[in-house]
């Protein structure tokens, strides 16, 4: 804005128009001088330093020692300027008012314009939910509550987002809870004993169900709390509602132990850490009911799908360096039949984890169907069941898991979980 201002009180050395009121009139109706720029500043020039000093040399006096000096040629005097156009009066020396009043006049667009950014108000009352913020803890500090948006590069070709995208949403809530309780010290959720340790939480089991996939767009409110396991297991749930209409979309559960990071055994869990955590435990039942069917060992005579080569790459490790459990899921389903991966969508799944993955790992995924009554056409099937082992190529069980599917909506005709859609 100083800027504008200084052009107008200092103009270019332009010869000015031939009628001051014809110079006022473009106010009116003519376009507002030079082009704005990003700041929303009039983008006037400003003078050069040639135009000052050729006003310096049209001022320097007419004689010296009495002889008369001349003018370069091109320029003239302040009197020629003014004799040549109009007789010299108070008007003619004013400033150029047209350029001042148009850059006031670009200085109240451009203050026009950001009150009506700070006025806007959007259709939609989602619009400017923040799904960036870490969340809070309610419930009297024994539950943690974070939104998220779902992106389109989280969503997979049935336009839902995918399995490995609520998973990792189940993580995140999980670490953020530790974070916000003042507990994280290192590692992966370490509370300041445990790193004194070298202990870090890992993941025996997860069981989840899920009810309805949200879509791109949607806001998902998590909800997530912790509880004991026995003397030396801790039990995490989570709870994914709609935060729109509050409708459950997904609930899970799952146990988890502590293991050296050094050595990586599993160990008990010390006092001093079982007093960090103890503060925060939930006295209530799981959300969902243990799974306790125990299930079957299955190799490549049992199999009726499997799929080899499967290697870590970097990106699939986190900071205790071993591969991240959300990325097992998405192993397991490597061997999964495409005509269910088309047809179906994932209603329930329980995992059971063995050991850990390291970088340079070989793993070989294999799913058999369970639902002996379909036969060999996964084309015209209702719900189906398939069990799950993700192995290393020596032999070793690295997950065990089962899956429960249910078929798509197409055009919203169909059945979801054995309702009438």
């Amino acid at each position: 804005m100083a800027a504008a201002a200084t052009c107008a009180f200092f103009p270019t050395g332009n010869p000015p128009s031939d009628s001051g009121a014809k110079s006022s009139g473009n106010l009116g109706g003519g376009s507002v001088p030079g082009s704005i720029d990003a700041r929303g500043l009039n983008n006037v020039k400003k003078p050069a330093f040639g135009s000052l000093q050729a006003k310096a040399n049209a001022q320097a006096p007419p004689k010296v020692n009495g002889t008369k000096v001349g003018v370069m040629d091109g320029f003239k005097t302040d009197d020629e300027v003014i004799s040549s156009h109009h007789p010299r009066t108070f008007i003619n020396q004013l400033p150029d008012w047209s350029m001042l009043l148009a850059a006031i006049t670009t200085i109240f667009l451009a203050a026009e314009k950001q009150w009506m950014m700070l006025d806007w108000k959007p259709k939609r009352p989602d619009m400017l939910v923040d799904p960036f913020g870490l969340g809070k803890i309610v419930e009297d500090g024994f539950i943690f509550r974070q939104n998220f948006s779902i992106r389109s590069y989280e969503i997979g070709a049935d336009r839902t987002a995918s399995i490995e995208t609520m998973m990792n949403h189940l993580q995140e809530t999980a670490l953020n809870h530790v974070k916000s309780a003042g507990l994280m010290h290192g590692g992966f959720g370490s509370t300041p004993e445990m790193s004194k340790r070298n202990l870090i939480w890992v993941v025996t089991k997860m069981q989840v169900v899920l009810d309805r996939y949200p879509t791109w767009g949607d806001v998902v409110q998590v909800d997530t709390w912790v509880a004991a396991s026995g003397k030396n297991g801790m039990r995490r749930d989570w709870l994914i509602r709609d935060s729109t209409t509050g409708d459950v979309l997904m609930r899970a559960s799952s146990q988890w132990v502590m293991m050296n990071k050094e050595t990586r055994r599993l160990s008990k869990i010390p006092d001093e850490a079982r007093a960090e955590i103890e503060g925060y435990f939930v006295d209530s039942p799981p959300v969902i009911d243990d799974d306790s069917r125990k299930l079957p060992k299955l190799d490549e005579t049992t199999a009726d799908y499997t799929r080899t080569g499967l290697t870590p790459r970097w990106s699939d490790l986190d900071v205790n360096q071993h591969v991240n459990n959300v990325k097992y899921i998405g192993w397991i389903l490597e061997s999964a039949p495409m005509q269910i991966l088309e047809g179906c969508e994932l209603a329930a799944m329980t995992l059971e984890y063995r050991r850990e993955c390291r970088r340079d790992s070989v793993l070989q995924s294999l799913t058999s169907v369970l639902d002996k009554e379909v036969g060999g056409d996964l084309t015209n099937f209702g719900h189906v069941e398939c069990q799950h082992v993700l192995r290393l190529e020596n032999g070793g069980e690295v997950v065990k898991g089962r899956t429960e599917w249910r078929p798509k909506l197409i055009n919203g005709i169909g059945s979801l979980g054995g309702f009438p859609a």
